[in-house]
């Protein structure tokens, strides 16, 4: 019997954290079971900042980005006395189960968590980098490459309009998923990602070869590639185009925020239900996840793990369509 659940959201937010949380609290109702949202993530664990949390707790938040409960990065819960304190916190509220919405750090807190209070833990995958295993999109993706897309529209409009190179820097410290995407849509000459190493090379190889027509230029890079960055690559560029307007634009932190796209509601409240459901189960140290349109569930110790690469195809897609 599964009479008292608490959730959390941790790490990064992301669009859609809140139409998760919606789908988890009602459902749960819905079984007849108690809901504690703890706030700031592992942060309000070991603090035991909580809130009760009912139905009407969690209305017209769907559309909402963010999230209703805080997050944070907690250097403290990575100590031993604040794991144990974030395991007698849940101990006190006699918690039968926990969903913890986020990302790799998140769920690797989660085993953590569960060695040391066993009480089982059930994550839904919160991150605009789409870098888990187990999910074909994540939690905030979908949102975060449609604000980059809306994002560089505009940006190619003043390209356009003064023949000029732009290098763009989106968010992916360690995986290149939001560049390659956001690329591809946004029809960008060339693309920079940690997955692929010399590229830098490549680049000036390729744009010395650009058709003299072309009257924009939109190099979108990832944070994390070994280049260091948008000004890195424009600095590369002066060096050996001096002659190139250029210009820089780092997108940032507008690609976390903004109102959750229709595809990202849905499945972000697909993954909070079947977190319930799971936790009815006894489904344990797992994350829920979409594959092909069938919710499966991903162990954890298999999920944080990024092992996917970069699709061939896509990047060659690139090439061939920026001609």
């Amino acid at each position: 019997m599964i009479k008292k659940i608490g959730v959390l959201t941790s790490g990064g937010d992301s669009p859609g954290m809140n139409a998760c949380l919606r789908a988890i609290v009602r459902t749960a109702a819905y079984h007849s079971i108690e809901v504690t949202g703890f706030l700031r993530g592992y942060e309000g664990l070991i603090d035991n900042a909580y809130v009760s949390l009912k139905p009407e707790s969690v209305s017209g938040i769907i559309q909402r980005g963010g999230t209703i409960l805080k997050t944070a990065r907690s250097k403290r819960f990575t100590t031993e006395a604040g794991l144990q304190q974030a395991a007698n916190t849940l101990r006190e509220h006699q918690l039968d189960g926990l969903v913890i919405i986020g990302g790799d750090g998140s769920f690797r807190g989660a085993m953590a968590l569960y060695e040391a209070s066993k009480i089982p833990v059930i994550g839904c995958a919160g991150t605009i980098d789409n870098d888990l295993v187990g999910t074909d999109f994540t939690i905030g993706y979908d949102t975060a490459i449609n604000t980059v897309i809306e994002a560089i529209d505009k940006i190619r409009d003043t390209a356009e309009s003064h023949d000029r190179i732009f290098v763009v820097e989106v968010m992916g410290r360690d995986a290149g998923l939001i560049a390659l995407r956001s690329a591809i849509g946004c029809g960008a000459e060339a693309l920079l990602v940690p997955e692929i190493s010399n590229d830098r090379e490549a680049l000036i190889q390729k744009m010395k070869q650009w058709r003299s027509s072309k009257s924009s230029k939109i190099i979108v890079v990832a944070e994390g590639d070994e280049s260091g960055g948008a000004y890195q690559i424009a600095e590369l560029i002066k060096q050996h185009l001096p002659e190139a307007d250029l210009r820089v634009s780092i997108l940032g932190h507008i690609q976390r925020g903004g109102n959750p796209t229709c595809m990202e509601r849905v499945n972000a409240s697909i993954c909070g239900y079947h977190a319930v459901l799971g936790l009815l189960q006894n489904k344990n140290k797992v994350m829920v996840g979409i594959i092909n349109k069938e919710v499966v569930f991903t162990p954890f110790h298999l999920a944080v793990k990024h092992t996917q690469q970069l699709n061939p195809e896509l990047e060659k897609m690139i090439d061939i369509l920026s001609a």
